[in-house]
């Protein structure tokens, strides 16, 4: 299956709540996971440096996402707009696949595809010592889409996930050495996920079930900011899980093919459509972060990052009306692990306005191994080479381009879905996964 979310299809017909506003923001953000998981870690200036040294460095008004006690760094009003496009590429090669009906199909050509990840922040100093914030932004987001057929189409054919984040901070300065900052994160969800019946009776390969799920929920984060001299900063910086209490519908469908009387049976036993529920917990981040000045022309950037991947274990969706009421209807059994991201940097100053970037990081999957590894979510260990350029044209403009390649290594999926019951057999997917992705980005900074 795929999960899509979308928006309100019927927002047109209506006046602009606050609610439809949001849910129009949220079709434009994107849906291509760049960190390990589903995580979008394109939030601000940084990706020539591999976003090393993000809690610390607050260069710009996207220290709001990585660290708002950052803001007492930034000059009195500072705003920062971005935009990052991602292009994974996820390609199948089956080594044995069982997957039943769809046992002769192919391998789903490239599931990976174009993304552009959006983002933008304001900083506003009330005092010398005292800042607000806002902060939009997508921190979780995946898409991967088949080509059809193919063998593994009774897991997913189609996976998308777009979350968006606001984000209203505050940061206070304690004295030349320490600030503090603090933030409210209101975050809505939305996903679709798409898969092909796979049952005994071939009759019945036109049956197409779609889950639709979405909720909104709160959060927070924190950081702190350590100023030890001019040349050095240590940032150590907090975001929280998010619990979704996640409603939506369950349909299954004909696509029209001839599949005789079972295909009939099939949609009856389902329940045609009905609404469901499901539970899930996105998991928090801590990050600890160092920037240090080495001479007039070189900078230092350090980071270590800790992710709680295991507050998703398995996701069960649960029907909530209809003919099989209280029923589970699907479970994705991710089974994730905690993980590591290690990221350095550095920067090279040319002139007054012009700046080189380089950086590495190895960020860690949070899938265990081949077998808890999901079509839908083909991820392992990933390896990030990146170089950017920074341009200022004027005192209180900064123009930020970069570049990235992120190495996977092929990756092995044996994922047995097989039971014993015809209507949710969805077979045994076996082979390996040649994957990589590039990501281009901009981000501009004004002081005004």
């Amino acid at each position: 299956m795929t999960t899509y979310f979308t928006g309100d299809g019927k927002a047109t017909n209506r006046c602009f709540t606050g609610k439809t506003l949001a849910l129009l923001v949220l079709a434009a953000l994107s849906d291509g996971a760049v960190a390990s998981g589903f995580q979008l870690i394109e939030q601000g200036s940084g990706l020539g440096n591999a976003f090393a040294g993000s809690a610390a460095k607050a260069s710009d008004a996207g220290t709001i996402f990585w660290n708002p006690a950052g803001m007492t760094q930034l000059q009195p009003r500072e705003a920062s707009a971005g935009l990052a496009l991602v292009k994974p590429s996820f390609k199948f090669n089956d080594q044995g696949s069982s997957v039943g009906v769809f046992n002769g199909a192919g391998n789903g050509g490239d599931a990976g595809g174009l993304a552009a990840i959006p983002n933008a922040y304001l900083s506003w100093g009330l005092t010398r010592d005292l800042y607000l914030g806002l902060g939009i932004g997508a921190p979780f987001g995946l898409a991967s889409k088949y080509d059809k057929p193919w063998k593994g189409s009774a897991q997913s054919d189609e996976f998308d996930i777009k979350t968006i984040n606001l984000n209203p901070s505050i940061a206070y300065r304690i004295n030349d050495k320490v600030s503090i900052g603090a933030g409210l994160n209101w975050q809505r969800i939305q996903a679709d996920y798409y898969r092909q019946v796979s049952i005994a009776n071939p009759g019945l390969g036109g049956v197409t079930a779609h889950m639709q799920i979405d909720d909104d929920a709160w959060g927070w984060n924190a950081g702190v900011l350590f100023t030890l001299s001019p040349a050095t900063k240590v940032g150590l910086s907090y975001r929280s899980t998010i619990l979704y209490h996640t409603t939506g519908s369950a349909t299954l469908s004909s696509d029209g093919t001839p599949a005789g009387n079972g295909t009939q049976a099939a949609l009856a036993a389902g329940g045609g459509q009905s609404d469901v529920k499901a539970n899930l917990r996105v998991p928090d981040t801590f990050v600890l972060s160092v920037a240090q000045r080495l001479s007039d022309r070189w900078e230092m950037l350090g980071d270590v990052s800790w992710t709680g991947w295991s507050s998703i274990k398995k996701i069960d969706i649960v029907r909530t009306s209809g003919l099989q009421n209280g029923v589970t209807a699907q479970t994705l059994d991710a089974d994730f692990r905690n993980t590591y991201r290690v990221a350095l940097g550095a920067n090279y100053a040319l002139s007054d306005t012009w700046k080189l970037m380089f950086g590495l990081a190895y960020d860690q999957t949070p899938v265990k191994n081949e077998h808890t590894r999901l079509t839908s979510l083909p991820d392992n260990n990933r390896t990030w080479f990146t170089l950017g350029a920074q341009w200022k044209p004027a005192k209180e403009q900064t123009l930020e381009l970069g570049a990235a390649y992120v190495y996977i290594p092929n990756t092995k999926i044996n994922n047995n879905q097989t039971t014993a019951s015809p209507l949710t057999n969805r077979g045994t997917v076996i082979g390996e996964y040649d994957s990589s992705i590039w990501i281009l980005g901009a981000q501009y900074s004004l002081a005004f």
